[in-house]
């Protein structure tokens, strides 16, 4: 794996810190970035999405931005409607929400999916 890995987190939020500690542990270089200050950009979001193949992969459906929208507002949304809205947002977006690289992204903090993701 080259390069430095991009993560998206929340200080607040326990998964976050046990994905960075993960990180550390094995010695991972990255770069943190607070999701609420400064979340992907709508073109980061856009190649997620292209490599995650569903958008619901990318909402944080237990937060209170998106309990505020409702899951039918969400769901009524067009993918550029909600790429939009997730990138104004960063508390909509599941987190930690990490670029591996420019074809390989990873939204939450699973231990196994993540090992496959940094095996290269």
């Amino acid at each position: 794996m080259a390069g430095t890995i991009q993560v998206y987190s929340y200080n607040r939020c326990s998964t976050c810190r046990k994905a960075l500690a993960w990180l550390t542990e094995r010695s991972i270089p990255h770069e943190v970035h607070d999701i609420t200050l400064t979340p992907p950009s709508k073109e980061i979001l856009v190649a997620a999405h292209q490599s995650l193949g569903d958008m619901k992969l990318l909402f944080n459906t237990s937060g209170q931005s998106y309990r505020a929208m409702g899951a039918a507002a969400v769901k009524a949304l067009s993918d550029d409607e909600a790429l939009e809205a997730l990138a104004a947002d960063g508390k909509l977006i599941k987190r930690p929400f990490v670029e591996v690289n420019s074809s390989t992204y990873l939204t939450g903090f699973k231990p196994d999916l993540w090992e496959s993701a940094f095996q290269g």
